[in-house]
Protein backbone atom coordinates (compact mmCIF):
# COMPACT_ATOMS: atom_id res chain seq x y z
CA UNK A 1 0.00 0.00 0.00
CA UNK A 2 1.22 3.53 -0.80
CA UNK A 3 2.09 5.56 2.30
CA UNK A 4 1.71 9.29 2.84
CA UNK A 5 3.32 11.37 5.60
CA UNK A 6 1.51 14.57 6.67
CA UNK A 7 3.46 17.26 8.55
CA UNK A 8 1.32 20.11 9.91
CA UNK A 9 1.12 21.86 13.29
CA UNK A 10 -2.65 22.40 12.96
CA UNK A 11 -4.59 19.41 14.34
CA UNK A 12 -7.71 20.08 12.26
CA UNK A 13 -5.63 20.09 9.06
CA UNK A 14 -3.91 16.83 10.02
CA UNK A 15 -7.25 15.17 10.76
CA UNK A 16 -8.93 16.44 7.58
CA UNK A 17 -6.04 15.38 5.32
CA UNK A 18 -5.83 11.99 7.04
CA UNK A 19 -9.55 11.32 6.51
CA UNK A 20 -9.45 12.38 2.84
CA UNK A 21 -6.40 10.32 1.99
CA UNK A 22 -7.55 7.21 3.85
CA UNK A 23 -10.78 7.33 1.84
CA UNK A 24 -8.59 7.22 -1.29
CA UNK A 25 -6.98 4.02 -0.04
CA UNK A 26 -3.66 5.36 1.26
CA UNK A 27 -1.89 4.46 4.50
CA UNK A 28 -1.42 7.77 6.36
CA UNK A 29 0.67 9.04 9.26
CA UNK A 30 0.24 12.62 10.49
CA UNK A 31 2.80 14.36 12.73
CA UNK A 32 2.78 17.85 14.20
CA UNK A 33 6.36 19.06 13.65
CA UNK A 34 9.46 18.69 11.49
CA UNK A 35 11.50 16.74 14.04
CA UNK A 36 8.93 13.94 14.21
CA UNK A 37 8.69 14.03 10.41
CA UNK A 38 12.45 13.49 10.02
CA UNK A 39 12.31 10.61 12.47
CA UNK A 40 9.43 9.05 10.49
CA UNK A 41 11.14 9.33 7.08
CA UNK A 42 14.25 7.61 8.45
CA UNK A 43 12.24 4.75 9.95
CA UNK A 44 10.00 3.91 6.97
CA UNK A 45 9.41 4.29 3.25
CA UNK A 46 6.98 6.98 2.09
CA UNK A 47 5.40 7.62 -1.30
CA UNK A 48 4.69 11.34 -0.69
CA UNK A 49 5.21 13.95 2.03
CA UNK A 50 2.68 16.78 2.56
CA UNK A 51 4.50 19.49 4.52
CA UNK A 52 3.09 22.74 5.90
CA UNK A 53 5.34 25.72 5.19
CA UNK A 54 4.80 27.72 8.40
CA UNK A 55 5.50 25.65 11.52
CA UNK A 56 7.19 26.51 14.83
CA UNK A 57 10.77 25.28 15.53
CA UNK A 58 11.33 23.93 12.01
CA UNK A 59 9.45 25.25 8.97
CA UNK A 60 8.56 23.32 5.83
CA UNK A 61 11.60 24.45 3.81
CA UNK A 62 13.93 23.32 6.61
CA UNK A 63 12.20 19.93 6.64
CA UNK A 64 12.61 19.73 2.87
CA UNK A 65 16.34 20.59 3.10
CA UNK A 66 16.95 17.98 5.81
CA UNK A 67 15.13 15.27 3.84
CA UNK A 68 17.35 16.03 0.82
CA UNK A 69 20.49 16.20 3.00
CA UNK A 70 19.70 12.75 4.40
CA UNK A 71 19.55 11.42 0.85
CA UNK A 72 15.94 10.29 1.20
CA UNK A 73 14.22 10.27 -2.19
CA UNK A 74 10.60 11.13 -1.43
CA UNK A 75 8.49 13.74 -3.31
CA UNK A 76 7.51 16.66 -1.09
CA UNK A 77 4.42 18.84 -1.61
CA UNK A 78 4.59 22.15 0.28
CA UNK A 79 1.27 23.45 1.64
CA UNK A 80 0.79 27.02 2.87
CA UNK A 81 -1.82 29.68 3.59
CA UNK A 82 0.80 32.42 3.09
CA UNK A 83 1.40 32.29 -0.65
CA UNK A 84 3.94 34.59 -2.25
CA UNK A 85 5.99 34.26 -5.41
CA UNK A 86 9.20 34.27 -3.36
CA UNK A 87 8.15 31.37 -1.14
CA UNK A 88 6.91 29.40 -4.13
CA UNK A 89 10.18 29.95 -5.96
CA UNK A 90 12.15 29.05 -2.82
CA UNK A 91 10.19 25.81 -2.41
CA UNK A 92 10.75 24.77 -6.02
CA UNK A 93 14.45 25.64 -5.86
CA UNK A 94 14.83 23.52 -2.73
CA UNK A 95 13.41 20.55 -4.63
CA UNK A 96 9.70 20.53 -3.75
CA UNK A 97 7.60 18.55 -6.20
CA UNK A 98 4.64 20.92 -5.95
CA UNK A 99 3.34 23.98 -4.05
CA UNK A 100 -0.30 24.12 -2.94
CA UNK A 101 -2.14 27.08 -1.41
CA UNK A 102 -4.71 26.81 1.39
CA UNK A 103 -7.62 26.52 1.11
CA UNK A 104 -7.31 23.90 -1.61
CA UNK A 105 -9.60 21.48 -3.39
CA UNK A 106 -9.06 17.97 -1.97
CA UNK A 107 -9.69 16.50 -5.43
CA UNK A 108 -6.87 18.58 -6.94
CA UNK A 109 -4.52 17.46 -4.17
CA UNK A 110 -5.63 13.87 -4.72
CA UNK A 111 -4.88 14.12 -8.45
CA UNK A 112 -1.42 15.54 -7.73
CA UNK A 113 -0.65 12.68 -5.32
CA UNK A 114 -2.03 10.11 -7.76
CA UNK A 115 0.23 11.49 -10.51
CA UNK A 116 3.29 11.21 -8.26
CA UNK A 117 2.51 7.64 -7.22
CA UNK A 118 1.74 6.50 -10.77
CA UNK A 119 5.14 7.85 -11.82
CA UNK A 120 6.82 5.98 -8.94
CA UNK A 121 5.10 2.75 -9.95
CA UNK A 122 6.26 3.26 -13.55
CA UNK A 123 9.85 3.79 -12.41
CA UNK A 124 9.73 0.59 -10.31
CA UNK A 125 8.24 -1.35 -13.23
CA UNK A 126 11.02 -0.08 -15.50
CA UNK A 127 13.67 -1.20 -13.00
CA UNK A 128 12.09 -4.67 -12.81
CA UNK A 129 11.84 -4.77 -16.62
CA UNK A 130 15.51 -3.79 -17.00
CA UNK A 131 16.51 -6.60 -14.65
CA UNK A 132 14.34 -9.04 -16.58
CA UNK A 133 15.81 -7.87 -19.89
CA UNK A 134 19.29 -8.24 -18.44
CA UNK A 135 18.50 -11.81 -17.40
CA UNK A 136 16.89 -12.80 -20.69
CA UNK A 137 19.07 -10.92 -23.15
CA UNK A 138 22.52 -11.14 -21.61
CA UNK A 139 25.00 -13.99 -21.89
CA UNK A 140 28.10 -13.48 -19.74
CA UNK A 141 28.81 -9.78 -20.55
CA UNK A 142 27.32 -9.85 -24.06
CA UNK A 143 23.97 -8.12 -24.58
CA UNK A 144 21.49 -8.76 -27.37
CA UNK A 145 17.85 -9.65 -27.88
CA UNK A 146 18.04 -9.72 -31.70
CA UNK A 147 17.62 -13.04 -33.47
CA UNK A 148 21.22 -12.89 -34.72
CA UNK A 149 22.63 -12.41 -31.22
CA UNK A 150 20.39 -15.11 -29.79
CA UNK A 151 21.89 -17.43 -32.43
CA UNK A 152 25.37 -16.41 -31.26
CA UNK A 153 24.40 -17.20 -27.64
CA UNK A 154 23.11 -20.65 -28.63
CA UNK A 155 26.27 -21.42 -30.61
CA UNK A 156 28.45 -20.35 -27.68
CA UNK A 157 26.54 -22.77 -25.43
CA UNK A 158 26.96 -25.53 -28.02
CA UNK A 159 30.70 -25.16 -28.68
CA UNK A 160 31.85 -24.20 -25.16
CA UNK A 161 31.87 -27.75 -23.69
CA UNK A 162 33.95 -29.12 -26.61
CA UNK A 163 37.73 -28.95 -27.15
CA UNK A 164 37.37 -27.77 -30.76
CA UNK A 165 39.21 -24.76 -32.13
CA UNK A 166 36.85 -21.86 -32.85
CA UNK A 167 37.25 -19.10 -35.44
CA UNK A 168 35.31 -15.93 -34.61
CA UNK A 169 34.63 -13.58 -37.51
CA UNK A 170 33.34 -10.03 -37.28
CA UNK A 171 34.10 -6.38 -37.90
CA UNK A 172 36.20 -4.30 -35.51
CA UNK A 173 34.33 -3.44 -32.33
CA UNK A 174 31.69 -6.16 -32.58
CA UNK A 175 32.92 -7.88 -29.41
CA UNK A 176 34.92 -10.86 -30.72
CA UNK A 177 37.06 -11.04 -27.58
CA UNK A 178 33.96 -10.93 -25.38
CA UNK A 179 32.56 -13.90 -27.31
CA UNK A 180 35.85 -15.74 -26.82
CA UNK A 181 35.75 -15.04 -23.09
CA UNK A 182 32.14 -16.23 -22.94
CA UNK A 183 33.14 -19.53 -24.60
CA UNK A 184 35.96 -19.91 -22.07
CA UNK A 185 33.72 -19.10 -19.09
CA UNK A 186 31.05 -21.55 -20.25
CA UNK A 187 33.59 -24.35 -20.74
CA UNK A 188 35.16 -26.85 -18.34
CA UNK A 189 38.36 -24.80 -18.65
CA UNK A 190 36.94 -21.80 -16.82
CA UNK A 191 39.17 -22.46 -13.80
CA UNK A 192 42.19 -22.13 -16.09
CA UNK A 193 43.63 -18.92 -17.57
CA UNK A 194 42.19 -16.95 -20.47
CA UNK A 195 45.15 -15.43 -22.33
CA UNK A 196 44.69 -12.96 -25.19
CA UNK A 197 47.28 -11.98 -27.80
CA UNK A 198 46.77 -9.27 -30.42
CA UNK A 199 48.69 -10.84 -33.32
CA UNK A 200 48.18 -8.02 -35.81
CA UNK A 201 49.91 -5.48 -33.58
CA UNK A 202 53.22 -7.40 -33.39
CA UNK A 203 56.13 -7.78 -35.84
CA UNK A 204 57.19 -11.33 -36.75
CA UNK A 205 60.11 -11.69 -34.28
CA UNK A 206 58.19 -10.26 -31.36
CA UNK A 207 55.13 -12.39 -32.16
CA UNK A 208 57.27 -15.56 -32.02
CA UNK A 209 58.64 -14.56 -28.63
CA UNK A 210 55.17 -13.66 -27.34
CA UNK A 211 53.70 -16.96 -28.52
CA UNK A 212 56.43 -19.42 -27.61
CA UNK A 213 58.60 -17.54 -25.13
CA UNK A 214 62.40 -17.51 -25.21
CA UNK A 215 65.47 -18.65 -23.33
CA UNK A 216 68.08 -16.32 -21.89
CA UNK A 217 70.43 -15.19 -24.67
CA UNK A 218 68.13 -16.32 -27.50
CA UNK A 219 68.51 -12.89 -29.09
CA UNK A 220 69.89 -9.44 -28.27
CA UNK A 221 68.05 -8.15 -25.22
CA UNK A 222 66.89 -11.58 -24.01
CA UNK A 223 68.43 -11.22 -20.56
CA UNK A 224 66.29 -13.89 -18.90
CA UNK A 225 63.99 -16.78 -19.69
CA UNK A 226 60.43 -15.80 -20.58
CA UNK A 227 57.33 -17.97 -20.87
CA UNK A 228 55.18 -17.42 -23.97
CA UNK A 229 51.40 -16.98 -24.11
CA UNK A 230 50.91 -20.63 -25.11
CA UNK A 231 52.71 -21.84 -22.01
CA UNK A 232 50.92 -19.35 -19.76
CA UNK A 233 47.57 -20.52 -21.15
CA UNK A 234 48.21 -24.19 -20.26
CA UNK A 235 44.98 -25.69 -18.92
CA UNK A 236 42.96 -22.79 -20.28
CA UNK A 237 42.23 -20.86 -23.47
CA UNK A 238 44.50 -18.88 -25.81
CA UNK A 239 42.73 -16.17 -27.79
CA UNK A 240 44.58 -15.12 -30.96
CA UNK A 241 43.14 -11.84 -32.21
CA UNK A 242 43.60 -10.75 -35.84
CA UNK A 243 45.47 -13.89 -36.86
CA UNK A 244 44.97 -12.95 -40.54
CA UNK A 245 47.81 -10.44 -40.20
CA UNK A 246 50.57 -12.86 -39.13
CA UNK A 247 53.59 -13.56 -41.35
CA UNK A 248 54.19 -16.73 -43.39
CA UNK A 249 56.83 -18.02 -40.94
CA UNK A 250 54.56 -17.41 -37.94
CA UNK A 251 51.79 -19.24 -39.78
CA UNK A 252 54.06 -22.27 -40.16
CA UNK A 253 55.05 -22.19 -36.47
CA UNK A 254 51.42 -21.86 -35.35
CA UNK A 255 50.33 -24.68 -37.67
CA UNK A 256 52.96 -26.99 -36.22
CA UNK A 257 51.81 -26.23 -32.69
CA UNK A 258 48.16 -26.89 -33.59
CA UNK A 259 49.15 -30.25 -35.08
CA UNK A 260 51.58 -31.45 -32.39
CA UNK A 261 50.32 -29.58 -29.27
CA UNK A 262 53.93 -28.96 -28.24
CA UNK A 263 56.60 -26.31 -28.91
CA UNK A 264 60.05 -25.06 -28.00
CA UNK A 265 60.95 -21.68 -26.63
CA UNK A 266 63.11 -19.53 -28.90
CA UNK A 267 66.72 -20.53 -28.33
CA UNK A 268 65.62 -23.62 -26.37
CA UNK A 269 65.96 -27.39 -26.93
CA UNK A 270 63.30 -28.65 -24.52
CA UNK A 271 59.96 -29.71 -26.06
CA UNK A 272 57.10 -28.44 -23.94
CA UNK A 273 53.70 -30.15 -24.05
CA UNK A 274 50.62 -28.11 -23.16
CA UNK A 275 46.83 -28.50 -23.03
CA UNK A 276 45.49 -25.31 -24.59
CA UNK A 277 42.29 -24.55 -26.47
CA UNK A 278 42.75 -22.08 -29.33
CA UNK A 279 40.13 -19.48 -30.19
CA UNK A 280 41.10 -17.27 -33.13
CA UNK A 281 39.44 -14.09 -34.35
CA UNK A 282 39.66 -11.99 -37.48
CA UNK A 283 37.91 -9.07 -39.16
CA UNK A 284 39.30 -10.26 -42.52
CA UNK A 285 37.96 -12.85 -44.95
CA UNK A 286 40.48 -15.64 -44.36
CA UNK A 287 39.13 -17.72 -47.27
CA UNK A 288 39.81 -14.79 -49.60
CA UNK A 289 43.34 -14.48 -48.18
CA UNK A 290 43.83 -18.20 -48.84
CA UNK A 291 42.70 -17.75 -52.47
CA UNK A 292 45.12 -14.82 -52.82
CA UNK A 293 47.98 -16.91 -51.42
CA UNK A 294 48.38 -14.69 -48.34
CA UNK A 295 47.24 -17.26 -45.79
CA UNK A 296 48.04 -20.97 -45.60
CA UNK A 297 45.11 -23.17 -46.50
CA UNK A 298 46.19 -25.92 -44.06
CA UNK A 299 46.31 -23.39 -41.20
CA UNK A 300 42.94 -22.01 -42.28
CA UNK A 301 41.35 -25.47 -42.05
CA UNK A 302 42.96 -26.06 -38.64
CA UNK A 303 41.50 -22.80 -37.31
CA UNK A 304 38.17 -23.08 -39.10
CA UNK A 305 36.85 -26.14 -37.26
CA UNK A 306 33.89 -24.17 -35.89
CA UNK A 307 33.08 -20.72 -37.26
CA UNK A 308 31.09 -18.17 -35.29
CA UNK A 309 30.17 -14.83 -36.86
CA UNK A 310 29.41 -11.80 -34.68
CA UNK A 311 27.00 -9.50 -36.57
CA UNK A 312 27.74 -5.78 -36.96
CA UNK A 313 25.60 -3.38 -34.94
CA UNK A 314 23.80 -2.07 -38.04
CA UNK A 315 22.36 -5.59 -38.54
CA UNK A 316 20.97 -5.77 -35.01
CA UNK A 317 19.62 -2.29 -34.37
CA UNK A 318 17.00 -3.62 -31.94
CA UNK A 319 19.89 -4.26 -29.52
CA UNK A 320 20.94 -0.60 -29.45
CA UNK A 321 18.48 0.59 -26.72
CA UNK A 322 19.58 -2.32 -24.49
CA UNK A 323 23.25 -1.49 -25.06
CA UNK A 324 22.65 2.23 -24.42
CA UNK A 325 20.91 1.42 -21.12
CA UNK A 326 23.77 -0.91 -20.14
CA UNK A 327 26.44 1.69 -20.92
CA UNK A 328 24.51 4.42 -19.08
CA UNK A 329 24.55 2.27 -15.94
CA UNK A 330 28.23 1.46 -16.43
CA UNK A 331 29.35 5.08 -16.81
CA UNK A 332 27.03 6.32 -14.06
CA UNK A 333 28.99 4.04 -11.73
CA UNK A 334 32.37 5.12 -13.14
CA UNK A 335 31.63 8.86 -13.06
CA UNK A 336 29.44 8.98 -9.95
CA UNK A 337 26.61 10.58 -11.94
CA UNK A 338 22.91 9.67 -11.79
CA UNK A 339 21.75 10.01 -15.39
CA UNK A 340 18.30 8.45 -15.57
CA UNK A 341 17.68 8.14 -19.30
CA UNK A 342 18.33 9.30 -22.85
CA UNK A 343 15.65 11.29 -24.67
CA UNK A 344 13.76 9.84 -27.59
CA UNK A 345 15.29 12.46 -29.90
CA UNK A 346 18.85 11.51 -28.91
CA UNK A 347 18.10 7.79 -29.15
CA UNK A 348 16.59 8.23 -32.62
CA UNK A 349 19.84 9.85 -33.82
CA UNK A 350 21.82 6.94 -32.39
CA UNK A 351 19.47 4.40 -33.98
CA UNK A 352 19.82 6.04 -37.42
CA UNK A 353 23.63 5.86 -37.46
CA UNK A 354 25.38 2.86 -39.10
CA UNK A 355 28.13 2.46 -36.43
CA UNK A 356 31.21 1.45 -38.46
CA UNK A 357 33.02 1.01 -35.14
CA UNK A 358 30.14 -1.12 -33.84
CA UNK A 359 29.61 -1.69 -30.11
CA UNK A 360 32.98 -0.18 -29.18
CA UNK A 361 32.08 3.06 -30.98
CA UNK A 362 28.65 3.13 -29.34
CA UNK A 363 30.24 2.63 -25.91
CA UNK A 364 32.64 5.54 -26.53
CA UNK A 365 29.70 7.70 -27.64
CA UNK A 366 27.70 7.03 -24.46
CA UNK A 367 30.78 7.64 -22.31
CA UNK A 368 31.26 11.01 -24.06
CA UNK A 369 27.60 11.92 -23.51
CA UNK A 370 27.67 10.97 -19.82
CA UNK A 371 30.86 12.95 -19.21
CA UNK A 372 29.76 16.18 -20.95
CA UNK A 373 26.15 16.39 -19.75
CA UNK A 374 25.48 18.28 -16.53
CA UNK A 375 21.89 17.09 -16.28
CA UNK A 376 20.29 13.78 -15.34
CA UNK A 377 18.95 13.22 -18.85
CA UNK A 378 20.95 12.96 -22.08
CA UNK A 379 19.60 15.31 -24.74
CA UNK A 380 20.80 15.43 -28.39
CA UNK A 381 23.18 18.30 -27.62
CA UNK A 382 25.24 15.99 -25.36
CA UNK A 383 26.05 13.63 -28.26
CA UNK A 384 29.43 13.87 -30.03
CA UNK A 385 29.64 16.40 -32.88
CA UNK A 386 29.64 13.79 -35.65
CA UNK A 387 26.22 12.58 -34.47
CA UNK A 388 24.81 16.05 -33.83
CA UNK A 389 25.71 17.20 -37.34
CA UNK A 390 24.35 14.01 -38.88
CA UNK A 391 21.14 14.29 -36.90
CA UNK A 392 20.58 18.05 -37.28
CA UNK A 393 17.82 17.70 -39.90
CA UNK A 394 16.16 14.83 -38.03
CA UNK A 395 16.23 16.80 -34.77
CA UNK A 396 14.46 19.81 -36.27
CA UNK A 397 11.81 17.67 -37.94
CA UNK A 398 11.20 15.03 -35.30
CA UNK A 399 11.56 16.71 -31.91
CA UNK A 400 8.82 16.09 -29.39
CA UNK A 401 6.83 19.07 -28.11
CA UNK A 402 8.62 18.81 -24.76
CA UNK A 403 12.06 18.95 -26.41
CA UNK A 404 11.06 21.98 -28.48
CA UNK A 405 9.75 23.75 -25.36
CA UNK A 406 12.89 22.87 -23.40
CA UNK A 407 15.22 24.13 -26.14
CA UNK A 408 13.23 27.38 -26.44
CA UNK A 409 13.51 28.00 -22.69
CA UNK A 410 17.26 27.27 -22.82
CA UNK A 411 17.73 29.70 -25.73
CA UNK A 412 15.79 32.53 -24.05
CA UNK A 413 17.67 32.00 -20.77
CA UNK A 414 21.00 32.21 -22.62
CA UNK A 415 19.95 35.35 -24.48
CA UNK A 416 19.05 36.98 -21.16
CA UNK A 417 22.12 35.66 -19.29
CA UNK A 418 20.02 33.59 -16.90
CA UNK A 419 17.72 36.46 -15.83
CA UNK A 420 14.60 34.67 -14.58
CA UNK A 421 12.29 37.70 -14.49
CA UNK A 422 13.16 38.81 -18.01
CA UNK A 423 12.96 35.24 -19.39
CA UNK A 424 9.55 34.65 -17.79
CA UNK A 425 8.30 37.95 -19.23
CA UNK A 426 9.45 37.05 -22.76
CA UNK A 427 7.96 33.55 -22.50
CA UNK A 428 4.68 34.96 -21.21
CA UNK A 429 4.64 32.92 -18.00
CA UNK A 430 5.15 33.75 -14.32
CA UNK A 431 8.38 33.03 -12.46
CA UNK A 432 6.93 30.11 -10.47
CA UNK A 433 5.90 28.35 -13.70
CA UNK A 434 9.34 29.03 -15.21
CA UNK A 435 11.09 27.55 -12.16
CA UNK A 436 8.84 24.51 -12.38
CA UNK A 437 9.75 23.99 -16.04
CA UNK A 438 13.45 24.53 -15.33
CA UNK A 439 13.22 21.79 -12.71
CA UNK A 440 11.11 19.51 -14.93
CA UNK A 441 13.51 19.79 -17.89
CA UNK A 442 16.69 19.67 -15.76
CA UNK A 443 17.92 22.97 -17.16
CA UNK A 444 21.08 24.44 -15.67
CA UNK A 445 20.89 28.23 -15.32
CA UNK A 446 24.22 29.88 -16.13
CA UNK A 447 25.01 33.41 -15.15
CA UNK A 448 21.86 33.92 -13.11
CA UNK A 449 21.98 36.52 -10.35
CA UNK A 450 18.63 35.40 -8.97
Amino acid sequence: MDRILIVDDEEIMRESLTDWLKEDGYEVLAVEDGFKALQAVQEGNWSVMLVDLKMPRMDGLEVLREVKRLGINVPVIIITAYATVDTAVAAMKEGAYDYIIKPFNPEELGLSIKKIIEHQHLVKENIILRKELSRRYQFQDIIGKSAKMQEVFELIKTVAPTKSTVLIQGESGTGKEMVARAIHEASSRNDGPFVALACGALPETLLESELFGHEKGAFTGATSQKKGKIEIADGGTLFLDENGDISSKSQVDLLRFLQEKDFRRLGGTETIKVDVRIIAATKQDLKKLVDEGKFRDDLFYRLNVITLTVPPLRERREDIPLLVSHFLEKFNIETGKKIEKITEGALNIIMDYNWPGNVRELENTIEHSVVVTEENVIFPEALPDFLKKRGAIRISQNKSLQEIERQHIVNVLKENKGNISRTAEILGINRVTLYRKIKEYNIKIEGSAE
